[in-house]
């Protein structure tokens, strides 16, 4: 009896597992789930921890083994999702940005956007001018130190935090006058929603970059906004195209197609190359669920999506949320007392939450430092307002579009907007959104190649595993050779064309068979089946059996006998 209830308190151990959520103030959630939990249920757990009720913009963002990054699918098994051993470990983010971060109806879920934005200006996904990045920074400040005091805040005390990837003094003292003159006297609260007013102005925000290459071998990132589709090429968007302007998400191994229909019935289709399968199947799940939140009027007009043509083996998802419009409806009913907000203590540094206390920017000489950049505050005067798409050319129809090969000769045609001096080049945290770690060299090695110079995060994070000049010959050759690989869409297309037709054919002969064999059964069996009796007794089936089918059958019957006689005499 003992060794009985041994055995079976040890299988209930086996069906439970350890998971870990990093929060968005980077502490730590820790909970137990069953072997069959689904991702709603770990979900749900996590929002009643925070004291959340609207959830509906966030999610939960795992790394799978093979280091692609996945959103948690809320219908499906935790345990079966994530294939890895555990105990797991998860992040809490911002999965759907609020069009209006500044509408949102608890000051609970400003305070979890407020953070999840400061993650994306740390990390450069958000992209501004120098007053803007000085205003946002001292808003940071203000929010997290209070009011300035002297006796406190000494000479260079906004050194202390670090808020973007670089900057200089002067944008240190620029931070610091700010928010020593302009907002004294605001709560943190207050600190928040204006930064999440300014925040929400800008041309990246809400933008969650997917790395990719153009149908010219040219690097890109693609995004999905609030307000629509975003491409970010070099130093330049060179699209911005609202939702309602899509028309359909494909993907087929490493491609990913959008289906672009804009006025004057031009149609568009533009191509891109994700690094693998997994991340192209990655970006366009992600862009059905954007399109789905952000287009549709009601969660009962999603409908379950394709991602290949009828005769091309493809994947089937469906977006299980709720849309942005019904969750802004369901946001005004919530009537309680708004919950306490615990706010992190104020240390330096936290606005880089995913980075140690060590050398910043300011211990690298003024020339180089100057000479480094300072993308963080340049770009961005010249965007065009994100409530209008950047407009496209035509191609003829069943053309791919060349973004970048056009995009130099259509300038006349086509405003773009430009971003910053350098190419956008988002730096991943490691720590509380894991990536791959092969996207990183390749990303540090084709700044080499270009002769741009690194960041200092990146170049610690680098250190350890610094290629010989061998091995950067060899991936070199690698990055070249993937490069070169995308260059011959022509071919791909047809060999693509040729399948399809293969599989049309096979299709109609199975179909064929199958109807020849049922009328076999119809024509020449005894089966009393209710259904094959039903046919037989119909007017049309009897008309069919004797106008048609016998003379065909004896028509057959005689070169059949023909033909044996032949083959005998011979």
């Amino acid at each position: 009896m003992l060794s009985r209830l041994m055995s079976g308190s040890s299988r209930s151990l086996e069906r439970e597992y350890s998971c870990t959520v990093r929060l968005l103030d980077d502490s730590e959630y820790t909970c137990t789930i069953q072997r069959d939990a689904k991702g709603q249920y770990l979900f749900d757990l996590l929002c009643h921890h925070l004291n959340l009720l609207e959830k509906d913009y966030f999610g939960i963002r795992f790394v799978d083994p093979d280091k692609q990054r996945h959103w948690l699918e809320f219908t499906k098994s935790v345990v079966k999702q994530l294939r890895s051993q555990p105990p797991f470990t998860m992040c809490f983010r911002v999965k759907f940005y609020p069009a209006d971060p500044a509408a949102l109806k608890e000051e609970i879920t400003r305070y979890l956007v407020f953070l999840q934005i400061k993650r994306d200006l740390y990390h450069g996904r958000l992209l501004c001018k120098t007053s803007d990045a000085a205003l946002l920074a001292a808003y940071i400040l203000q929010a997290e130190i209070g009011d300035y005091d002297p006796g406190k805040h000494p000479e260079g005390y906004s050194s202390k935090f670090q808020f973007f990837p670089k900057h200089s003094e002067k944008l240190e003292r620029k931070i610091a006058e700010i928010h020593k003159t302009e907002l004294s006297g605001q709560t943190p609260a207050t600190s928040e929603l204006n930064f999440l007013r300014k925040a929400q102005t800008l041309e990246t925000y809400g933008v969650d970059p997917h790395p990719c290459k153009d149908v010219s071998g040219n690097a890109a990132f693609l995004a999905f906004t609030p307000f629509g589709f975003v491409v970010l090429q070099g130093n330049k968007r060179v699209h911005f195209i609202k939702w309602n302007e899509v028309t359909k998400l494909k993907f087929e191994g490493k491609t990913f197609y959008l289906y672009v229909s804009q006025k004057e019935e031009k149609k568009i289709i533009l191509t891109y190359f994700a690094p693998t399968p997994e991340a192209c199947k990655h970006l366009w799940k992600c862009g059905i669920e954007n399109q789905a939140f952000y287009k549709l009027e009601k969660s009962s007009q999603v409908r379950t999506v394709s991602s290949s043509n009828l005769f091309f083996k493809g994947s089937r998802f469906r977006y299980s949320g709720r849309v942005a419009k019904e969750v802004m409806e369901s946001s005004a009913k919530i009537k309680r007392e708004p919950p306490e907000i615990h706010r992190a203590g104020m240390v330096p540094s936290r606005s880089c939450p995913s980075i140690t206390h060590g050398p910043r920017l300011s211990s690298v000489p003024r020339t180089r430092r100057r000479a480094v950049h300072i993308s963080i505050m340049e770009g961005l005067e010249s965007l065009r307002d994100s409530a209008h798409s950047t407009p496209v050319r035509a191609s003829s129809h069943g053309d791919t579009f060349l973004p970048h090969a056009r995009s130099g000769r259509a300038d006349s045609n086509e405003r773009v907007a430009v971003i910053a001096d350098e190419a956008y080049s988002p730096a991943d945290s490691v720590l509380p959104t894991p990536v791959a770690e092969h996207s990183l060299e390749l990303m540090l090695l084709s700044r080499q190649i270009n002769g741009a110079t690194c960041s200092i995060e990146e170049e610690k994070e680098s250190e350890a595993s610094t290629p010989t000049a061998a091995e950067l010959e060899a991936l070199g050759g690698e990055l070249r050779a993937l490069c070169q690989g995308h260059g011959r869409p022509e071919e791909e297309q047809v060999n693509k064309f040729v399948l399809s037709v293969l599989r049309l054919l096979l299709v109609t002969m199975g179909l064929l068979f199958v109807l020849l064999l049922l009328l076999i059964i119809l024509t020449e069996s005894d089966l009393d089946i209710a259904f094959f009796r039903d046919i037989r007794q119909t007017p049309e089936f009897e008309q069919f059996h004797y106008q048609y089918f016998c003379p065909l059958r004896r028509w057959f019957a005689c070169k059949i006998r023909s033909v044996v006689s032949l083959l005998i005499d011979t």
